[in-house]
């Protein structure tokens, strides 16, 4: 039978079963099969990262000897810094320290206060405990600014905090140019060893 011999009311019902028919593929295709496609890109990504992940993993494997190597290297490291840093009488290892760094710069002795062992401020969450101790002394301001830049760079794991200079107030008119300082040496101290 032909199309235009249809009657018009069965024509409006194939047009009609024709559109729904479309809608429903319509509606399966975006609904299931886009869902599907959508989830298989998102298994795709995500083999993507396992072998991104994977071949990180392997080229850790492969550079076990260079990692082990740094590792070693850095232990090295840190055990000759930690040999460096307070232990013992810790007011002791301050003073002398302070003492024998002193001798080649022009600043009067240093008076010292009492130290004051804590878990450190420095950094949070760092394993290790520090020791704060206040120094005062006298010198001219270059003098002083020097032996503070020196000493923080001899000794990495000192810090100088609190640093304050005010001129001298009773000075012969020869020395009226000496300044005072206070500072306070936070010092880390060197864990037991275990």
């Amino acid at each position: 039978m032909n199309w235009k011999q249809l009657p018009k009311e069965k024509r409006n019902h194939v047009v009609l079963v024709g559109l729904i028919t479309a809608m429903a593929l319509g509606a399966v295709g975006f609904g299931l099969i886009r869902f599907q496609y959508d989830h298989l890109n998102q298994i795709a990504e995500d083999t993507r990262d396992a072998d991104r992940k994977l071949s990180k993993m392997m080229g850790a494997i492969n550079n076990k000897e260079k990692t082990e190597a740094e590792l070693a290297e850095v232990t090295g490291t840190l055990s000759s810094v930690e040999d460096g840093m307070a232990s013992g009488d810790l007011y002791s290892w301050v003073y002398e320290t302070v003492r024998r760094f002193k001798l080649s710069y022009k600043i009067d002795p240093p008076q010292f206060s009492t130290a004051e062992v804590k878990d450190t401020t420095l950094l949070p969450k760092f394993p290790y405990k520090q020791v704060t101790i206040s120094i005062a002394s006298a010198g001219y301001y270059h003098d002083i600014g020097k032996f503070i830049a020196d000493f923080e760079n001899q000794f990495p794991h000192i810090r100088v905090v609190n640093l304050t200079i005010d001129p001298v107030p009773s000075l012969v008119s020869s020395e009226k140019e000496k300044l005072e300082f206070k500072m306070e040496i936070v010092t880390l101290v060197r864990p037991n060893p275990s």
